[in-house]
């Protein structure tokens, strides 16, 4: 079995991409490999309930006009579209993700923990969803299998925020300053969205 650890945030397009192109080299790979979840906030700092549109949000960050903010995007659009992924950067919305990150904790827990994180990367990318909003969140947590009203019940309290934490002092002590961060078999690490073969590379190297 070959564990890989994942720092990822699920505001982060990069990261989606980078998900789909692990998966696509461990199913190539025909090794037995056990993925976990870690959690990662490109920016910890954005109010609870406070929503902005991806376009002004990143061209606050960069200081980059609506022209250099598109061929950004577009590069992506095109990456994911190669790879099947759809990226509707138009619909995005940037929020908080704490609360979307507790719980993929809760449903790592129950043996859902993939299944919730690809979840709600499609709600943030593809469907421009709210990924702070509780009843949202609960909704995709059934969809995967969860039962909703325990994830509402978890989300008014600060259950699993502890975990959420560690995760990023993780990614911290580990040198990890940007995501996604791949840990294979906490030995040795790969970083960015890298191309499949690269990930191919890392299982065959983790798997001697």
């Amino acid at each position: 079995m070959i564990s890989v650890d994942v720092w990822s945030d699920v505001a982060c397009p990069w990261c989606y991409l980078g998900k789909h192109r692990l998966e696509t080299a461990i199913a190539a790979s025909g090794e037995d490999v056990a993925v976990t979840w870690h959690s990662f906030q490109l920016d910890p700092t954005i109010p609870h309930g406070q929503h902005t549109p991806h376009a002004e949000a990143l061209g606050k960050k960069f200081n980059a006009p609506p022209e250099q903010i598109q061929q950004m995007n577009q590069r992506l659009i095109d990456l994911g579209a190669a790879e099947g992924l759809e990226y509707r950067f138009d619909l995005y919305i940037q929020a908080n993700t704490r609360d979307a990150h507790r719980v993929i904790h809760f449903a790592q827990e129950r043996g859902l923990g993939n299944q919730m994180k690809d979840r709600l990367m499609r709600a943030q990318f593809t469907e421009g969803a709210i990924v702070d909003d509780a009843d949202a969140l609960a909704g995709f947590a059934a969809e995967v299998g969860l039962n909703a009203d325990e994830v509402r019940a978890m989300l008014v309290t600060n259950q699993y925020d502890d975990a959420v934490q560690a995760d990023i002092n993780e990614a911290a002590a580990l040198g990890a300053t940007g995501v996604p961060f791949f840990v294979f078999d906490r030995t040795f690490a790969v970083s960015g969205a890298q191309p499949v073969q690269t990930f191919e590379e890392a299982l065959r190297r983790a798997a001697r």
